[in-house]
């Protein structure tokens, strides 16, 4: 049984950081293919970051610049490091495992075999 854990999410003023973790057990991040989405009410579930097994990563066009996925093969955590938020960045995160991964592969949540329960991140002066 595979389980991830999201950690890091909180209260943030625009031009802030946070920075994301997700914690796995039952299979580890250097076997699989991992990433990043987030879900608010006015926008639904989108893709944010991920990255497959061989490190390849992919960046939604609106985090490009400010957010990078890393993995910790030794914790065995991904982390999602997010700079220069804006309010526009609220949303639930969650990570989730995307066995098998191409690169390609990564902004589809269809491709993701596993999920966390998710961490609020909040923007807001």
């Amino acid at each position: 049984q595979v389980q991830l854990t999201e950690s890091g999410g909180g209260l943030v003023q625009p031009g802030g950081s946070l920075r994301l973790t997700c914690a796995a057990s039952g299979r580890t991040f250097r076997e699989t293919g991992s990433g990043w989405f987030r879900q608010s009410p006015t926008k639904g579930r989108e893709f944010v970051a991920g990255m497959n097994q061989s490190g390849s990563r992919s960046y939604a066009d609106s985090v490009k610049g400010r957010f990078t996925i890393s993995r910790d093969t030794a914790k065995n955590t991904i982390v999602l490091e997010m700079t220069n938020l804006s309010p526009e960045d609220t949303a639930v995160y969650f990570c989730g495992t995307c066995p098998r991964c191409i690169k390609s592969s990564l902004p589809r949540a269809d491709s993701y075999d596993y999920w966390g329960q998710g961490t609020q991140v909040t923007v807001s002066s």
